[in-house]
């Protein structure tokens, strides 16, 4: 979704707000699985204030993004909330930090920086839920919903020196 800027005709100090129609995101793909953006529900808000110097761009919105745990691989949904700015200076002359990369030719692209937006809103977990046990390294079986362990299970050699002191240390307390 696009918006032109160049049509607003707006004098320094006024500002445009519009309620974004339906604003359909591209699904995300992250650490190779596939995450759906739900419709922005209410509807995104972008508002566009003129200054003197240039252009201040204010994205809102809440959405939520499915796909699966990264722990136990059930479905997941994670709600983000987004406040965005960006500013696009009338004369940036070479300083990129006066750019606003969403704006090109008089258009901004509110599709891009919406999605771009979503996923710096993100949780670093997508999860199930928040105390998920995961899978299981042995056998692969849910352990959330088949706790289990392994009997006999074979310490590594490489850390059978730190058992050794785990088992010397004084108990907490």
């Amino acid at each position: 979704m696009r918006v032109s800027v160049r049509s607003l005709r707006l004098r320094p100090g006024e500002e445009h707000r519009e309620i974004l129609g339906r604003l359909a995101l591209e699904p995300l793909v992250l650490g190779g699985e596939t995450y759906a953006v739900a419709t922005p529900d209410p509807p995104a808000t972008l508002t566009v204030q003129r200054a003197a110097t240039g252009d201040l761009f204010r994205l809102e919105l809440s959405t939520s993004v499915d796909g699966p745990c990264v722990r136990c691989l059930a479905a997941a949904r994670a709600f983000v909330d987004v406040v965005a700015q960006e500013y696009e200076a009338t004369d940036p002359g070479p300083d990129d930090e006066l750019r606003c990369e969403y704006l090109a030719d008089g258009e901004l692209d509110v599709g891009a920086w919406a999605r771009d937006q979503v996923v710096f809103a993100l949780p670093d977990l997508i999860l199930c839920r928040p105390d998920c046990a995961g899978l299981c390294p042995t056998c692969g079986k849910d352990l959330n919903a088949e706790p289990h362990e392994h009997p006999g299970e074979a310490i590594d050699g490489r850390w059978a020196a730190l058992e050794v002191l785990r088992a010397d240390m004084p108990p907490e307390g």
